[in-house]
C-alpha cells in the first residue's frame, strides 16, 4: 500500500493491454492501494505517451519490464493520456478518491441498483471507458468489456448501462439495433449531430448526455446539470470552471496550464448557464478569428449540420492572408452526386449566422478522421492532413 499522498514514491506502470480482466485487474489493485498507479494505453498508440510521460515499468502480454521513469504522488492512482490540440500528451494524475467520487455521484444520479452490469465499449487509456470500470467495482459486478466496437455485440451484451460517444450511438441506429434494453446509455465526447438524439429517443434509448474531461474524473455533468458535490461557473472570457472532489490533482512532470485557478479547473470550453442548466457553446481553442471578428467553429457546425445534403461536418480556422483566419467548412455530403457547392452553404449560413460567420472555403471527404475517443481529429483538419 502506498500511503504518504505526497512523496513522488508510487511506482507508475503503464498498461499496454488490450481491454480485458487483466487490465482491469491491474486498474482495481491501483484503486486499491495493493498495486502501482497505472497509466493505460492502447496497445495501437503508446508509442508517444511512453516516451513523453515516461512511467516507471511497462506491462504488455509478454510480462512486466523496467522503464526507468519516476513514480507518482502517494495518492495518484491512475495517470490518463489526453494529448489536447498539439498532439503532445499531457498526463493526468488522478486519485482513486476523484475517481471513486465520480463513479458514485453517476450511479447516485443515474439511481443504478447495485449489481447492475455495464459495457465498456470504449477505450480504457480514455477516461470515459476507465469510469465504465470504476462504475462496475462500486457496482460490486464485472464489467462486460468489448476489445472494439462492434454494433452487433453491444446490442445483446446483456448489460444495463453503456457510456458511448456520437459516432457509436450513429452507428447503433444505423444498424436499427434495439437500444431499449439499455437502462441508461450515457453520451458524451463531443456534441451530437442535429436529429440523432432525437431519433434515438424515438427508438426507445434512454439517453443521459454527459460534459466533462480528463481532468474532471469524465462526466461531471449530465443533461445540463452538475452532479453531487460539483460546482460549475463561468469566467469573464466566457470558460466554463468547474470545482469538487471529482478534480485532477495536477499534470506529470508538470505540463503546460496552470492546474487550477483558486481551488476551480478552468476548461478549455466555453459556455453559459441559465437556471442552472449548463449549455456549451464550444471549445475556447476553436474560436476563428477572421476580419476582426470572433467565430466559435462549433457554432457554425451545429448550424451547417442541419443543412439536408450534409451527412457530417467540421469547421476550422486556417491562415488566410487577408481576413487572418477563413472559416472552413470540412463536409460528408449525404450523396456524392448533390454535394453542395460554396456560395449555397454561404447563403444558408447566413441566414442563420452573422455574415462573417460564414465559410469562406469548402473542403469535401468521405468521412471526417477521428480520433482513438471518436473525436473528430480537428488538428488533422487544420493541417490538412
Amino acid at each position: 500500500m502506498w500511503r504518504n499522498p505526497s512523496h513522488p514514491d508510487r511506482p507508475l506502470r503503464a498498461l499496454v493491454l488490450p481491454p480485458g480482466p487483466r487490465l482491469f485487474a491491474a486498474i482495481e489493485a491501483a484503486l486499491s492501494g495493493e498495486g502501482p498507479a497505472v497509466l493505460p494505453l492502447s496497445p495501437d498508440h503508446s508509442e508517444v505517451a511512453l516516451r513523453t510521460l515516461r512511467p516507471t515499468e511497462i506491462e504488455t502480454p509478454e510480462g512486466v519490464r523496467q522503464a526507468g521513469g519516476p513514480g507518482v504522488p502517494g495518492d495518484v492512482a491512475v495517470v490518463i493520456a489526453t494529448s489536447g490540440s498539439t498532439g503532445t500528451p499531457k498526463g493526468v494524475m488522478l486519485t482513486a478518491a476523484a475517481l471513486r467520487t465520480s463513479a458514485a455521484s453517476s450511479l447516485r444520479r443515474l439511481e443504478a441498483s447495485p449489481g447492475d452490469r455495464w459495457l465498456c465499449c470504449l477505450p480504457p487509456s480514455h477516461v470515459s471507458g476507465l469510469q465504465v470500470l470504476v462504475r462496475s467495482l462500486l457496482s460490486g459486478t464485472d464489467p462486460i468489456i468489448h476489445e472494439r466496437f462492434d454494433p452487433a455485440a453491444v446490442a445483446v451484451s446483456g448489460a444495463e448501462h453503456v457510456s458511448l460517444v456520437p459516432t457509436q450511438l450513429h452507428r447503433l441506429m444505423e444498424r436499427g439495433a434495439d437500444l431499449s434494453v439499455f437502462r441508461t446509455i450515457l453520451l458524451g465526447g463531443a456534441a451530437a449531430r442535429p436529429g440523432l438524439l432525437e431519433a434515438a429517443r424515438e427508438a426507445g434509448a434512454k439517453i443521459v448526455t454527459t460534459y466533462g474531461s480528463s481532468e474532471t474524473s469524465g462526466g461531471c455533468v449530465y443533461d445540463g446539470r452538475p452532479l453531487y458535490n460539483v460546482d460549475l461557473k463561468i469566467r469573464d472570457d466566457g470558460r466554463i470552471l468547474v470545482s469538487g472532489p471529482v478534480l485532477f490533482s495536477g499534470y506529470r512532470f508538470g505540463a503546460a496550464g496552470a492546474p487550477l485557478e483558486g481551488g476551480w479547473f478552468v476548461t478549455s470550453d466555453l459556455g453559459s448557464i441559465e437556471s442552472g442548466r449548463l449549455t456549451v457553446l464550444g471549445r475556447a481553442d476553436d474560436v476563428i478569428n477572421t476580419g476582426g471578428e470572433k467565430v466559435v467553429a462549433a457554432s457554425v457546425a451545429a448550424v451547417l449540420a442541419r443543412h439536408p445534403e450534409i451527412a457530417d461536418v467540421a469547421v476550422v480556422g486556417r491562415p488566410h492572408p487577408e481576413w487572418g483566419e477563413a472559416v472552413v467548412a470540412v463536409i460528408v455530403p449525404r450523396d456524392p452526386a448533390t454535394v453542395p457547392t460554396l456560395d449555397q452553404l454561404r447563403a444558408y449560413s447566413r441566414d442563420r449566422l452573422p455574415a462573417y460567420a460564414a465559410p469562406r472555403e469548402l473542403r469535401l471527404l468521405s468521412a471526417l478522421p477521428l480520433l482513438p475517443n471518436g473525436k473528430t481529429d480537428l488538428a488533422a483538419l487544420r493541417t490538412g492532413t
